[in-house]
């Protein structure tokens, strides 16, 4: 029995492609870069050929574009208001490049990206950046109000901004860790129920007699995961919406 067909852990694994190293830094092309070059393909022609038939009756590839791009586009207004639409490129190149690496995580060999701690907090620290570069840059000194309400008693006004600073430095890491843990612990899980069915079908007639049970599991969670999947998507856009409009509206 090959022994990463029960080893929860092993789906994680970043394989080398080939090694590249300049300058003495490791840059070499893995696993998880083939699959983020997929997924950059695959929205890529999505949005390109979807958008370029413009019929008035439109065919499925055109109707997810413009679907894909209305619901986005609804989700920024609805969150920032107006004058967070300058910034809707940018949720919906993290919305689509989330929601294809969810998804396609969960196709049979197929490797999950956001189950990497590293991809996730690139994606919410480069949301960060964009807040405190743009803030500052649209209201310098006042942007500074994002950590002093106004109207708060100067006794207590040092507790409070200590507490927004403390949780403005918690957003990336919550952010990223919210989709990594939820990529992981779903996929564990799968692996889980497979390594049942496996060790079931091997221990004789009486013992796979009860293998459709941990697949009827996995039938279920798959499902699960598949919801999951969409929504760590719109979960992950929606809150950078909520935090770019701090940037955009730094005042309480």
């Amino acid at each position: 029995m090959p022994e990463n067909a029960i080893d929860p852990i092993h789906q994680f694994n970043i394989e080398r492609i080939f090694n590249f190293h300049p300058l003495g830094l490791d840059a070499s092309f893995t696993n998880a870069s083939l699959l983020m070059l997929i997924i950059l393909g695959l929205v890529s022609l999505l949005m390109i050929i979807g958008t370029s038939q413009r019929s008035m009756v439109p065919g499925r590839l055109q109707s997810a574009a413009e679907m894909s791009y209305e619901f986005v586009a609804n989700t920024v207004r609805g969150t920032a208001g107006d004058a967070g639409m300058k910034f809707m490129p940018l949720v919906f190149s993290l919305f689509m490049f989330v929601f294809f690496a969810n998804v396609l995580g969960l196709l049979p060999f197929s490797y999950t990206v956001t189950s990497q701690i590293v991809v996730t907090f690139a994606l919410a620290a480069l949301v960060m950046a964009v807040v405190i570069i743009y803030g500052i840059a649209k209201h310098g000194t006042h942007f500074l109000n994002l950590f002093a309400p106004s109207g708060v008693s100067p006794i207590i006004l040092p507790f409070i901004v200590l507490i927004e600073v403390i949780s403005f430095v918690a957003r990336p890491i919550s952010l990223s860790v919210r989709l990594f843990a939820n990529m992981l612990a779903g996929h564990i899980t799968l692996k889980v129920f497979g390594g049942f069915i496996v060790l079931l079908l091997g221990g004789g007639f009486a013992t796979a007699l009860l293998a459709p049970l941990p697949f009827l599991g996995i039938v279920i969670l798959t499902a699960f995961e598949l919801l999951v999947a969409v929504l760590q998507a719109y979960v992950f856009a929606i809150l950078t919406c909520v935090y770019l409009n701090d940037a955009i509206h730094p005042g309480h």
